[in-house]
């Protein structure tokens, strides 16, 4: 027998103990209702009303208890009893009632209308009271433990998602120790007048966010949570750097969806990031032109694993493309793309390709058997100080394998060839830099060459043989089909769209600054006056979509990237958003600028003008004229120079490429 109950889960027996309390509460209270009824005097009860009482409750108690299983009225957790436990014992006790009344006055007696109105009143009161007072005990209790609470928390948004984290610190363990007696909303802070001076379960509203200081120092506040789903960037800046005035620990909503999902609770608050504090307001873009370039398209992405590239291999498959070709050297990160875009997009058409854009004939396979009619390029080292020491592979990778993919591009009558620059680019002083303005030439000189119908005097990049060179347009023919194409027969449109730094991609000081802050500093800075344009992953690929869409080939469009950022507040508000204070807890150490870094960097060249676009974010710079035969003639000895790995020629050779280049 022991062993019998031992096995009986916690929650059966109190289901058992629940039935047994209904059984006897039911019968008692249509008891109560007839000593009720006739003065509260036992002796005046009609018999007749006694026989009618005694010959039905049994049948009525037992219907009833089954109803109540029927409702889930015995599976509820009671210590989290809410409204829809109400709303299920208002039915129960409804359809009891009437089906009672009518069995009586049919088949048994016509009993007093008190009888029915009093019992079924007792009975909804003895079977609520026993249900709920479970919560309200341990609600009583929780409030005597409050003041044993480790931290105080200040709430910031009285509204649906405010309440949901509220009743979620307060009061979500109810019966069970609450939340380790760590944490307890204390105040509430919000914009809106009208709930000043008013209460959320037992919480006041004590003002706007004027009162937040005000509120840290006079609760004691060891944390912030901002439970406002519909924030802008801006305003969530404005509010963050408030509470960053304080020591607080800041926490905020994963995102938007949240709320609307039902899924808000304090586990699922995340820490504010550094995009927070830089992220400007949403960019409002009508992206119809660029869904109707995407879908049904093919689309190929080269880096597509990368930190750009991988970003816009998730906007492009919300297009719907017929197919989406992701093209990375490195199979790790290829790899994580493909898993995750599987998973969100079951029904998309996803190739991964593993090779390298300085492998013509990999390129050359991959647009020759897939046919992409757009391409666009991420592809390239983008580490500034690694391509000062390594330059001949900056060329080997940043042009002639630009060149190389632009090639294939054109000879495959790919539609459109976007390339990703940045604005290195711009009066370049470090030799990646000199290499992505070396591939935005490129992609200028294959857009004259198609518009003057002069494809076959674009010389093939080749080093397949030990005969390396430039294959040009005598007939010349290697390794199979490497052959120049005819003069008239390409189409592609080749433009390039220059943007700055992106927060948390790959070469970012944001991750490294992370890694440091994490072991505890110290955060090096090349110096105190060096800054940076910012601009988040996916504004950064929305607008190349976007760009990329308008775009009539040739062009060099120039990003907004908003106002510039010191390096170093950035390394500070890091540090403080990691609740730690900087040349306190953490250290800054400045290190010098690097081989070829500058203090700032420029969008545009002195010598380009800027046309406006329909969309104020997005800029075209006109283009610098240059002799393209001898920029193809420097391109071929830049190969040659690179191939050989002779480091000490190839710097001098691309200042003679790229005259900006003051490295």
């Amino acid at each position: 027998m022991k062993e019998f109950l031992n096995k009986i889960k916690h929650w059966h027996k109190i289901a058992y103990f629940l039935l047994a309390y209904d059984l006897f509460t039911i019968a008692f209270s249509y008891f109560l209702a007839l000593w009720v009824r006739f003065d509260c005097r036992y002796s005046l009860i009609d018999h007749r009303y006694l026989q009618g009482y005694f010959h039905s409750i049994v049948f009525y108690a037992l219907f009833t208890v089954v109803l109540y299983w029927l409702l889930g009225l015995y599976r509820s957790i009671w210590r989290f009893a809410s409204f829809y436990e109400l709303n299920e014992m208002i039915y129960a006790t409804g359809i009891s009632f009437v089906t009672y009344w009518v069995v009586m006055w049919i088949f048994v007696l016509r009993m007093p209308i008190s009888y029915h109105v009093f019992g079924i009143a007792f009975q909804f009161f003895f079977g609520l009271v026993i249900r709920f007072s479970y919560r309200f005990i341990n609600l009583l209790r929780d409030k005597q433990q409050a003041v044993n609470v480790e931290n105080n928390v200040l709430l910031i948004g009285a509204g649906s998602a405010g309440r949901m984290i509220l009743r979620d610190v307060n009061f979500v363990s109810q019966g069970e120790s609450p939340r380790s007696n760590s944490s307890r909303i204390v105040a509430i802070i919000d914009d809106n007048p009208n709930k000043w001076g008013r209460y959320i379960d037992g919480v006041e509203v004590i003002g706007g966010r004027d009162k937040i200081l005000y509120a840290v120092e006079k609760y004691e506040i060891k944390e912030i949570y901002i439970a406002i789903a519909s924030l802008i960037p801006s305003e969530k800046r404005n509010l963050i750097n408030i509470c960053k005035e304080t020591n607080c620990r800041i926490k905020q909503l994963p995102n938007m969806y949240a709320e609307k999902a039902g899924i808000v609770s304090a586990g699922n608050l995340q820490n504010i990031t550094i995009e927070d504090v830089l992220g400007r307001d949403p960019i409002q873009l009508h992206q119809e032109d660029v869904a109707a370039q995407l879908s049904g398209k093919v689309v190929l992405v080269t880096g597509g694993g990368g930190s750009i590239g991988s970003e816009l291999c998730r906007q492009i498959a919300k297009y719907n493309p017929k197919q989406l070709i992701i093209f990375d050297v490195y199979e790790n990160n290829a790899y994580d793309i493909q898993l995750e875009l599987k998973r969100t997009y079951p029904n998309l058409d996803l190739v991964t390709l593993i090779g390298s854009v300085r492998d013509a004939r990999r390129i050359e396979y991959v647009f020759e058997t897939y046919r992409p009619n757009i391409c666009y390029h991420a592809a390239a080292h983008k580490h500034v100080p690694l391509m000062e020491d390594s330059p001949c592979e900056a060329i080997k990778n940043n042009a002639v394998g630009t060149y190389k993919t632009a090639y294939a591009a054109m000879k495959y009558g790919c539609d459109r060839f976007v390339l990703i620059s940045t604005d290195k680019a711009v009066n370049p002083t470090n030799v990646m830099g000199a290499t992505k303005r070396i591939c935005e030439m490129i992609i200028q000189t294959f857009d004259k060459a198609v518009k003057d119908s002069a494809e076959d005097k674009l010389p093939v990049l080749y080093t397949h043989d030990s005969n390396m060179a430039l294959a040009v347009a005598e007939g010349a023919s290697v390794a199979g089909d490497m052959t120049p194409v005819a003069a008239g027969s390409g189409h592609t449109e080749y433009v390039a769209v220059r943007f700055g730094n992106v927060l948390g991609s790959n070469g970012s000081v944001v991750p490294l600054f992370k890694r440091q802050i994490a072991e505890g500093g110290p955060v090096t800075v090349t110096h105190k006056e060096i800054i940076r344009y910012f601009m988040t992953i996916p504004e950064a690929v929305s607008l190349v979509l976007k760009a990329g869409a308008n775009a009539s080939g040739g062009e060099i469009f120039v990003l907004d990237m908003g106002e510039p950022v010191r390096i170093v507040d950035l390394a500070r508000n890091m540090i403080e958003l990691a609740g730690m204070r900087p040349d306190i807890d953490i250290e800054i150490e400045y290190t010098g600028l690097r081989p070829g870094e500058k203090l700032y960097e420029e969008k545009l060249m002195a010598e380009e003008g800027l046309k406006e676009t329909e969309n104020n974010l997005i800029h075209v710079a006109e283009p610098i004229r240059f002799d393209n035969r001898k920029f193809l003639d420097n391109l071929g000895q830049l190969m040659k120079i690179a191939y050989g790995n002779e480091n000490d020629q190839i710097v001098q050779m691309i200042r003679e490429t790229v005259p900006t280049f003051m490295g």
